[in-house]
């Protein structure tokens, strides 16, 4: 993926005051970096993926606590390593009281903004074709694009139908559709 020509102070500032362009660059400048570190630490892609969707669902809820003294990528590294630690706490806790309850989270209101470059991209291209991009996605990518595009669902229902925290649905969506302008971009 490509690297912003932006600087990074710059888009940590505009991620501060809710800039959801700013959010979708510093997903694609660091997911790589966190994904490939947690890749090492699971040996597994869907929990590597599933771990660095988290992470960048909780660095982008707690954006406003990042200090500037520290390097960005290495925040988000902490916090990765940190979720993937939980993680295998709550799965040896588990297993040890026999008992799979999950957490239940409160799901927050969010407003949803403009369409971002993606969403043009998705929404120009011809349905036939575009249906036939989606499916080179992963599953649960698929699964988040039809719920927003297709469904038209607010993020807070897919978060319901889903059982996920709305901010994983979000990292999940911009990804998704990522991936999918990458798709495209490459087939024309």
């Amino acid at each position: 993926m490509d690297k912003t020509e932006e600087p990074l102070p710059n888009l940590i500032e505009k991620a501060k005051l809710g800039n959801q362009m700013a959010f979708s660059a510093l997903l694609n400048n660091f997911w790589n970096d966190v994904y490939g570190f947690q890749l090492i630490r699971t040996r597994n892609e869907n929990d590597a993926e599933d771990i660095t969707i988290q992470t960048f669902s909780k660095a982008f809820d707690k954006i406003q606590t990042f200090n500037e003294d520290y390097e960005f990528k290495t925040w988000l590294i902490a916090i990765s390593k940190n979720l993937h630690i939980d993680l295998i706490r709550k799965s040896k806790r588990n297993v040890l009281q026999g008992n799979q309850e999950g957490s239940s989270e409160a799901i927050k209101k969010v407003l949803d903004d403009a369409p971002s470059p993606e969403d043009s991209l998705i929404t120009e291209q011809n349905l036939a074709a575009l249906l036939e991009y989606i499916k080179r996605l992963k599953p649960h990518y698929q699964e988040v694009i039809n719920l927003r595009y297709f469904q038209e669902l607010p993020y807070a229902e897919i978060a319901e139908k889903l059982g996920e925290p709305i901010n994983n649905v979000k990292v999940k969506l911009l990804r998704a559709k990522r991936l999918l302008a990458e798709i495209i971009k490459n087939n024309n």
